[in-house]
């Protein structure tokens, strides 16, 4: 199908159940991959663990420990996982959270109980550790959720057809866990969350992030309202400029998804620009900012822990880590959903697993959002 979708609701509405199906539903809308040389916004906590790996002034961040938050994610997945293979190097899926709850409310996230996981990116090192590839899911993607177990211990049964953004506030972060594992058939060595205000925080810890868009967008959503040109964007301004999805495009995730990818561009090149490693005062203020946003698996649930891993990412270039959007066509039952598109999904999730090049078909998704790929 080449069609775009036929009809967006507001981002923020929940899936309606069907069938016992605990994801399904209407709204949202297609989306594209988009390739480019850069990283999404939650590749700023990649650039954290760096930062708070520096060493030389790591003693100042000794009382941000209790901050970080910790998930067990092993123990709550259990033993049904793919195998770690020799090959697979190190894999981290990042999420973020737009949970209404504590400072959240106070942004203009819109007025939804629960929390959903609004982006999701899987960041995938190859053994080395001086490269790195990313790739979005679609929000809106149909999957299938595999059996989970909550966090009262209840199981929740396996369901077909659920959108991929409602497994978090449904069943919890360790089920998207086993939700990514097994649509690619690789192992998740970390999980790593960031929450909406802990995103406000870090862009106000730095002092800004300039951007430039080349057309005017006014989004009643988000509260974003920029016109054409470049602009300094705080907090706030920034959190509403990664959210805006119906000021642009054809109001699917299309647009959104460019704007996130000019902006991570944007705000590593204002870290880089400030030498932020340089200003002990300056990196623990966004240390602070970010730590007290995380919650990661309790493999990173410590600043020795982060510092540690994050040290040993420092070969990294973000500027060249390839990012690609999760190969997807509309779904044949509702134009407003997206599935994974055969044979690329396969071909990227195989080329990861056993860290090979990425066939080119394997980049190219047949959802485009109404625009030319």
């Amino acid at each position: 199908m080449s069609h775009a979708p036929t009809h967006q609701l507001d981002p923020d509405t929940p899936p309606v159940r069907t069938d016992g199906d605990e994801g399904g539903g209407e709204g949202g809308g297609g989306v594209r991959r988009k390739r480019r040389r850069t990283g999404r916004i939650l590749l700023a906590v990649l650039g954290a663990m760096l930062l708070i790996g520096a060493g030389s002034a790591y003693w100042l961040y000794s009382d941000l420990d209790g901050n970080l938050k910790g998930i067990d994610i092993d123990t709550a997945i259990g033993d049904d996982r793919p195998a770690k293979l020799p090959t697979s190097g190190q894999n981290i899926l990042i999420l973020g959270s737009d949970s209404r709850a504590g400072a959240n409310a106070n942004l203009n996230t819109g007025h939804v109980s629960g929390a959903r996981s609004d982006t999701a990116l899987m960041v995938h090192i190859p053994e080395g550790r001086t490269r790195a590839t990313a790739v979005n899911i679609p929000r809106d993607t149909l999957v299938t959720r595999p059996e989970c177990t909550k966090y009262d211990g209840s199981t929740v049964a396996s369901a077909r057809r659920v959108m991929f953004n409602s497994i978090y506030s449904q069943v919890g972060p360790a089920c998207v866990v086993k939700t990514v594992e097994q649509m690619s058939g690789i192992r998740m060595d970390h999980y790593v969350e960031i929450d909406f205000a802990g995103f406000k925080g870090l862009v106000d810890a730095i002092g800004g992030v300039t951007v430039t868009v080349d057309q005017d967008i006014h989004d009643s959503s988000s509260g974003l309202d920029l016109t054409k040109g470049t602009h300094r964007l705080d907090g706030t301004q920034s959190l509403e400029f990664v959210r805006t999805r119906h000021g642009i495009g054809d109001g699917s995730d299309l647009g959104r998804i460019g704007l996130q990818q000019k902006f991570m561009t944007a705000l590593l090149g204002e870290i880089k620009k400030q030498d932020l490693l340089g200003s002990p005062t300056k990196s623990y203020k966004i240390a602070s900012s970010l730590t007290s946003a995380l919650t990661t698996d309790t493999g990173l649930s410590s600043l020795s822990k982060l510092a540690q891993f994050g040290s040993s990412l420092k070969a990294i270039d973000p500027s060249t880590m390839e990012t690609i959007m999760l190969p997807v066509r509309y779904d044949t039952q509702d134009p407003n959903r997206v599935v994974g598109a055969q044979p690329q999904d396969k071909q990227l999730w195989n080329a990861l697993r056993h860290d090979t090049t990425i066939p080119a078909s394997a980049k190219k998704s047949p959802a485009t959002g109404g625009k030319t790929p």
